[in-house]
């Protein structure tokens, strides 16, 4: 994913997602957590995941924890009271090494088991194949900073990522890849400091959600690779693309996102594009209930729309019936801007100003 000119977009263009025995745990507390495992700040989030049983309750007390996580127990529920995780001075390696290139590593990592992963290309690397799923992972309220990914999900089946803060992970706030039915649900995912590469991204085997979640300082807010995802009610601010709905895929659903203006920074990216739903050569993608607002290239001519809309012309692929309907599109530079020779796509009943043909 990269830059692009209105004028002639291309897929390459656009830029470039050990159990410690000596650590006593507390007693389990009693009440509704029962049962659950407390750590406390100077203790290890890790060997209270290892020596958890499937299905347990890890709540993780307020403080500051230096380390790398790994689960890949059925049913862990790691919830955090205040809790926030950072780098650890040394790496710990897992299935999420080099997941998102040379020396990324994810400050949480939810894994299955055997899993195979292709070389690193471009984004994240693939997943060949999962040989045991880890099942109904639930992570929430932690705050997570400065990973490459501070969240991964790699062969999770079920996996809710939900109402966390993840600040500045260079690569990735969060991508679930290999996966079926992942939600990924109200987390606040901003860059405190210059543009960071994919605030979400979605490249699974079987749908998932993305909604309800904020997203500020990225050059790709919500990334959408996987057939029939669900991407809805989401929040974007001061990044270059709002929702990016890749070549080839088919079904998903863009509904009610918010997409406000795009960093100043967009600007100087190479190729100089941005913008605010983008249906790049994907099929069968409804992109409805929308409000963008503000994408402006700053006097650059052609360099963003509201909503695009276009074919890939390194591949040939075209975009094909595919529903933009019923979007409002307020001050940005073009409103719609349609490049397609793919047949079957729908442009109707959205509210704006340009082109005029489109609108109305």
């Amino acid at each position: 994913m990269a830059a692009y000119s209105l004028q002639g977009p291309s897929r390459t263009g656009f830029v470039l997602l050990l159990l410690c025995t000596c650590i006593p745990f507390p007693a389990p507390a009693s009440g509704s957590d029962g049962g659950a495992l407390h750590v406390k700040s100077g203790e290890s989030i890790q060997a209270a995941i290892n020596a958890a049983y499937s299905g347990q309750m890890i709540v993780v007390e307020l403080g500051t924890y230096a380390e790398q996580l790994t689960i890949n127990t059925d049913g862990l529920q790691l919830v955090g009271k205040g809790a926030s995780l950072v780098p650890p001075g040394a790496v710990v390696r897992n299935t999420c090494t080099g997941l998102a290139g040379p020396d990324t590593e994810a400050g949480i990592c939810v894994t299955g088991q055997d899993v195979t992963l292709a070389d690193f290309v471009l984004d994240h690397r693939q997943v060949l194949s999962v040989g045991q799923p880890v099942k109904d992972i639930l992570v929430t309220g932690f705050q997570i900073q400065g990973f490459g990914l501070d969240v991964a999900v790699v062969g999770g089946q079920n996996t809710t990522i939900v109402g966390n803060g993840l600040y500045d992970g260079g690569q990735y706030g969060c991508l679930s890849t290999g996966s079926n039915n992942s939600h990924v649900d109200t987390n606040n995912v901003t860059s405190t400091g210059g543009l960071r590469y994919i605030g979400i991204c979605m490249d699974d085997m079987t749908p998932g959600q993305i909604t309800n979640n904020s997203i500020e300082g990225y050059n790709f807010a919500l990334c959408v690779q996987t057939d029939g995802a669900h991407v809805a009610n989401n929040h974007v601010l001061e990044s270059c693309f709002g929702a990016f709905v890749d070549p080839g895929v088919q079904g998903a659903k863009v509904l009610d996102n918010h997409v406000g203006g795009a960093s100043l920074m967009c600007a100087s990216l190479p190729g100089e594009a941005m913008g605010g739903i983008t249906i790049f050569a994907a099929s069968d993608t409804e992109v409805q209930g929308n409000v963008v607002e503000g994408m402006r290239a700053g006097g650059l001519v052609n360099a963003t729309a509201g909503i695009t809309l276009v074919d890939d012309p390194t591949t040939n692929s075209t975009a094909t019936g595919n529903k933009v309907v019923g979007n409002t599109l307020l001050d940005n530079d073009l409103d719609i801007y349609v490049r397609t020779a793919g047949a079957g796509n729908v442009v109707k009943d959205n509210k704006c100003s340009t082109p005029a043909e489109l609108c109305g």
